[in-house]
């Protein structure tokens, strides 16, 4: 006989996780299944052990310029090995820490391929043995994986994909990064901090296309000044890996195609959702470019079915994955019963952003470009990073904060940064248009002093002709 439960979970990463620990706060008898590691790729293989490796070139990249801050010392040397074995390190202490947590509340861990077998039932394959589930409800949260150029296949020696790059068999010397999104800018930024020469080649007329345009415009003059070679508006035709190393053939935005060589090549064209051999296609799921289709509350056309995550439509995002999970996990609550259960749907408006190159990114709404295709009248603050004392103080003066607020209402657009630790601060602009606040609610805010934060308050201020340090 099936083991039953309330609520089964088809994989551990940031949104399934989540979704199990949530239902078992709210008295669901829960389990979860997972083929690889608990915590998913985020976890392992994605947001937590790449802010490691960032993190050790930022250090590495201080530690050059120490002589800026009237410091001394000495040459700059680094061991890739022991980069990659601290970001190892990080990713197996947060697994441990997942396990735990399944622990704690009382989850029942499957390891397995899991397969929806029928309406409530599934089935787990491990080392060939097979085992059923059944449960009251099923949340898909099996993540996605890298989408692979069918002319360039990834081999781990001189064609990686991010998983590759995370753990290299050796360091780059010259290194053509295919896509300038979050994860190929970070791993151009992580590389070229460490001494490789670094080409980023961008099919769309920017970097960082999704970003503001005034954002991606600063950001490329940074990492030019860097000694970055970026080409946007080219594409690469074809790769080709042999023992000494890459050699590409790139179409520049000219229309002229010319061939470069490379060691090594980082393919980061974006994700393919893993939709496949789950079973959805037996009971009817209706997906849209593979990805899963769903409602505001993460409910599919299925009853009893959800799904969270990036195999659910964009933003491809680890917290927009565990923002779904709550919800999922509290809409499933209340519909067995739980009167305290208040699911809140996501709105993807409100979801921030953020990439870790050096300098950080990090924007929350509208673009001045969509508002204002969107038919808004806009008032917008832009405010420099060298207005800031603390920025000034840090030695990080490169940068700005920008604001796009609705001229008639005062409400909250959109916010868009580029600096020095902006990834911490977007959450205030994020609780601003989650909480519905205007521009008056910003001007009262008090800001703490010296902080990068004064910023926000700076930014706001400037949309409507009162800032105060420029």
């Amino acid at each position: 006989m099936a083991d039953q439960y309330d609520l089964i979970v088809l994989g551990s990463g940031p949104g399934g996780y989540v979704a199990a620990i949530r239902a078992a706060q709210l008295g669901l008898k829960t389990a979860i299944v997972e083929r690889e590691k608990l915590g998913g790729i985020c976890l392992n293989w994605g947001c937590i052990p790449t802010k490691a490796l960032l993190r050790s070139a930022e250090v590495f990249h201080q530690i050059k310029n120490a002589q800026a801050y009237g410091l001394s010392a000495g040459a700059a040397g680094f061991d890739l090995a022991k980069v990659v074995e601290r970001s190892r390190g990080v990713a197996g202490q947060l697994n441990r820490g997942v396990t735990g947590l399944m622990k704690k509340h009382q989850i029942a861990v499957h390891m397995g391929e899991g397969k929806l077998a029928g309406k409530g039932r599934l089935t787990v394959t491990s080392e060939g043995k097979a085992t059923e589930l059944a449960a009251r409800h099923i949340v898909i949260a099996t993540g996605a994986r890298a989408r692979e150029l069918p002319f360039a296949q990834s081999d781990g020696k001189r064609i990686w994909t991010y998983r590759h790059a995370m753990t290299p068999p050796e360091m780059p010397t010259e290194l053509l990064v295919i896509g300038s999104g979050a994860i190929g800018i970070e791993f151009a930024s992580f590389y070229a901090d460490l001494g490789a020469k670094v080409t980023v080649v961008e099919m769309l007329d920017r970097v960082v296309p999704v970003e503001d345009a005034e954002v991606s415009d600063f950001l490329a003059k940074q990492l030019r000044k860097q000694g970055m070679t970026l080409l946007t508006g080219a594409g690469v035709e074809s790769l080709t890996a042999d023992a000494n190393g890459v050699a590409a053939k790139i179409k520049s935005a000219d229309g002229k195609t010319a061939e470069h060589r490379f060691s090594h090549a980082i393919v980061a064209v974006g994700i393919v959702p893993n939709t496949e051999d789950i079973g959805l296609e037996a009971i009817g799921v209706k997906t849209t470019k593979g990805h899963i289709d769903t409602d505001e509350h993460c409910r599919t056309g299925v009853p009893g079915l959800w799904a969270i995550g990036d195999v659910t439509a964009p933003p491809w995002l680890a917290h927009k994955a565990s923002h779904e999970g709550v919800t999922a996990a509290e809409a499933i609550a209340k519909e067995l019963g739980n009167k305290d259960a208040h699911p809140h749907a996501t709105d993807p408006r409100n979801i921030p952003g953020c990439t870790y190159c050096r300098p950080q990114i990090a924007s929350v709404g509208f673009t001045e470009a969509a508002a204002k295709e969107a038919g808004y009248e806009v008032k917008v603050g832009k405010f420099p990073f060298i207005g800031n004392g603390k920025a000034i103080a840090l030695g990080e003066a490169e940068g700005f904060i920008k604001t796009v607020f609705d001229a008639k209402t005062g409400e909250l657009l959109g916010a868009h940064m580029i600096g020095a630790e902006v990834t911490e601060l977007i959450h205030g602009y994020t609780l601003g248009k989650t909480a519905e606040l205007v521009e008056q609610d910003f001007f009262a805010t008090v800001y703490p002093h010296p902080t990068l934060s004064e910023m926000l308050h700076e930014s706001s201020l400037m949309a409507f002709g009162r800032v105060i340090h420029f």
